[in-house]
């Protein structure tokens, strides 16, 4: 190279550059997720410098105290018509404030707070040592049934982490659904998907398992995140950003610019229909849709069941909302296309999640397997393309989040001396020693199956009328199909614990604190007021249904 040419490229790269423009970031606007990620962050401080005994009053009362903020500061934006007139990109164009994005973060918030309560929850287990304990490892880090975990429980040691962790979890779910480039939707994905990882690995009785659960879902997790990080590669190939505005504006050919760097592959349909396919599979990973639902029924048995509780509730309505907001904002032009794959999906969804429900003989797996027919449901009202769509989606999440977490508080109850009775033969009479417990557990698999004046049923009937309405009438008589077989086993569990024999040597109820009490009646008085009187709620749901574009 000769000295002059070195001389101009020296020359060029010493002229001065504009400044780079500050960002312009509305706080105000995205409140709830930066009350919850600073209340995390005062928790790993709280780790760090409150003396032990005092930390798990401490993080137990920052995390409600946090969530019920944020949860004000959600209602506050709706007030201020922040969901319906006022809805607008906010953070430079990496974050949605509307209507469904404030829904869902309402559900969330709502659904975290009663999921918190599980996890506080210290009365199932007798006292070990003078010392009362809760669902998670006294010592996440010592190996199962070494005597560093042996000195951990003498100790009285409890794992308080969880809380930061569940708060950075939280954090992301917020993020998710609101989401408006593909960049910030993987970074919310990694923010809630390790804690979620973590959470599952630190069940204080059946360790192995646990640590087992963690690391199926974070190997299937890492592959679902890079081939939704490869589908964002090729979409920015496609439309030359990663913006949903932009990206929907060259899917529908509004948009004609092309940028010199990109001119090769911009427009190219094939980088498109690629690029969709991988990002949809990242999303329904997270929704637990067939056939990326394997890590499922592994993982809500391994975890500890508060966590399995709050992953099934919140992670759902999360995913879901993401998932709606790429295929009605982003992709609405390519519907052609992504419809009937989607189709086949909720089919095998619903079908799958069903049949092999009735098969399980765990409690656990079954609700696990079910919330997997509820995806199917779900996907259902996803695909009619209409604004009822949109609202009967949220609407369905709302009522099933709650159900979810008040029947895994069900569960933690009903134990043994190896800690928690899962196993369905270990249920049987149950009705006769606790007719309560029982009692409250029918309604909520009587919620899950439909049956009227139940949230279920009202979900159901919104997302299948729905679905009809956008003329997927098919599926709607697939979904009746597969509810009616997964009535099957849900009423068989409740013939189980009312008409069976109890076993001399059968699990007891335990008596829990006011904690898991409020649980479980929320989830009762949801599952009763949505089925009885939800008019309000479904039109408040129909009026957060607007995405802004």
């Amino acid at each position: 190279m000769s000295a002059t040419a070195v001389h101009s490229l020296w020359t060029t790269a010493a002229e001065p550059i504009d400044k780079i423009p500050a960002p312009h970031i509305e706080y105000a606007q995205l409140a709830p997720a930066l009350i919850v990620v600073g209340a995390a962050i005062v928790g790993i401080l709280v780790e760090a410098f409150v003396p032990r005994r005092s930390r798990y009053y401490t993080q137990v009362f920052l995390t409600v105290v946090a969530l019920a903020a944020a949860f004000a500061a959600v209602v506050g934006l709706a007030a201020a018509g922040y969901g319906t007139t006022k809805a607008h990109i906010a953070a430079m164009g990496a974050i949605a404030v509307d209507g469904p994005a404030l829904f869902l973060q309402g559900t969330i918030l709502l659904a975290s707070i009663v999921a918190v309560f599980t996890f506080a929850e210290r009365r199932l287990d007798p006292a070990a040592h003078g010392n009362r304990i809760d669902s998670f490892a006294a010592q996440a880090a010592s190996v199962p049934g070494s005597d560093s975990e042996k000195a951990a429980v003498k100790a009285g040691f409890t794992t308080t982490e969880v809380f930061p962790l569940a708060l950075f979890a939280i954090t992301g779910m917020l993020v998710f659904p609101a989401a408006n480039d593909l960049l910030t939707l993987f970074i919310a994905l990694e923010v809630f998907s390790l804690p979620l990882y973590l959470l599952c690995a630190v069940a204080r009785r059946k360790r192995l398992m646990s640590q087992e659960a963690a690391v199926k879902y974070f190997l299937l997790g890492a592959f679902s995140s890079a081939f939704l990080l490869f589908g964002i590669a090729l979409m920015y190939g496609y439309a030359g950003s990663v913006s949903y505005a932009r990206i929907a504006g060259v899917v529908d050919g509004s948009v004609r610019t092309i940028d010199p760097a990109l001119a090769d592959t911009m427009g190219n349909d094939a980088l498109l229909l690629i690029g969709g396919a991988m990002i949809l599979m990242g999303l329904l990973f997270k929704v637990g849709a067939v056939p990326f639902h394997m890590w499922t029924p592994d993982v809500y048995q391994g975890a500890p069941t508060p966590v399995t509780g709050f992953m099934a509730a919140a992670t759902k309505v999360a995913a879901f909302g993401a998932l709606l907001r790429l295929l009605y904002v982003v992709l609405p032009g390519l519907s052609w296309d992504w419809r009937p794959v989607m189709w086949a999906i909720a089919v095998v969804t619903m079908l799958g999640g069903a049949i092999v429900a009735i098969t399980q003989t765990d409690i656990k797996r079954l609700l696990a397997y079910s919330s997997i027919a509820h995806a199917g449901f779900i996907l259902a009202g996803v695909i009619a393309m209409t604004p009822d769509g949109i609202s009967s989606v949220m609407f369905y999440l709302g009522a099933y989040s709650f159900v979810t977490i008040g029947a895994f508080a069900v569960v933690t109850l009903v134990r043994d001396a190896g800690g928690e009775a899962t196993h369905l033969s270990k249920w049987a009479g149950l009705g006769r020693r606790s007719p309560l417990v029982a009692a409250v557990f029918a309604i909520f698999l009587l919620s899950f199956a439909g049956i009227p004046l139940t949230a279920g049923f009202s979900g159901k009937f919104a997302v299948f009328s729905a679905a009809a309405d956008g003329g997927a009438g098919a599926l709607v008589v697939v979904g009746v199909i597969s509810s009616a077989i997964a009535a099957f086993f849900y009423i068989r569990v409740i013939v189980l614990m009312f008409f069976s024999e109890p076993k001399a040597d059968g699990p007891t109820v335990a008596v829990p604190s006011p904690l898991t009490m409020t649980t479980i009646g929320v989830g009762v008085a949801v599952t009763l007021v949505l089925g009885v009187a939800p008019q309000y709620f479904l039109d408040l749901a129909s009026q957060a249904g607007v995405f802004v574009r």
